[in-house]
């Protein structure tokens, strides 16, 4: 990936790069886990009568164990615990959605195996969410914080992963940087 350039401008802005089959195997997967872990959380929701009558979804009122979960589904409020958990309830299916939404508009997107894509404004957001939430779910895992080192020694299993999550800010702070040039 060599980054990304922005052709055109107003409505007929495209925002370009390729990749190479490997790194759109590498997004590809990280992606998809991404769904299955929403997925996964959606399936938590609890049965509601009035949101089948009214249409308003509602979801689990507690905050997800994972903690890469609990990192891309964050608490609204910390001040009152009952306001919490009802805001949770309330906003969680929404907030999945989006993310979900995000997610497999990178999926969509991203050439099966690697080349040149072509993005709309919309889809270029679209990728931004999903970087975001995949670079917060990597970095959680791996315990990335301001002072870790830019590279782990060989020997250290993070070492690997960490490369992923510096490429992904590149890649996101390439898109960035177009994105907002265009605005």
């Amino acid at each position: 990936m060599n980054g990304w350039k922005r052709s055109g401008r107003g409505e007929r802005a495209r925002y370009t790069s390729g990749f190479s089959g490997e790194e759109a195997a590498v997004l590809r997967g990280l992606f998809t886990e991404i769904r299955q872990m929403l997925a996964g959380r959606s399936e938590l929701a609890p049965a509601d009568e009035l949101a089948e009558l009214t249409g308003i979804r509602t979801g689990p009122t507690s905050r997800p164990t994972d903690r890469v979960l609990a990192r891309l589904l964050p608490d609204f409020t910390s001040e009152d615990s009952d306001l919490a958990a009802g805001l949770r309830s309330l906003h969680e299916p929404e907030l999945i959605e989006a993310k979900d939404t995000a997610a497999a508009t990178v999926l969509d997107t991203l050439p099966e195996a690697g080349g040149r894509l072509e993005l709309t404004a919309a889809q270029a957001d679209a990728w931004l969410a999903g970087l975001n939430d995949v670079r917060l779910a990597l970095g959680t895992a791996l315990d990335v914080s301001e002072e870790m080192p830019e590279q782990l020694p060989d020997d250290d299993p993070r070492a690997q992963h960490l490369g992923v999550y510096h490429w992904l800010t590149y890649v996101q702070d390439s898109l960035t940087r177009v994105r907002m040039k265009a605005l």
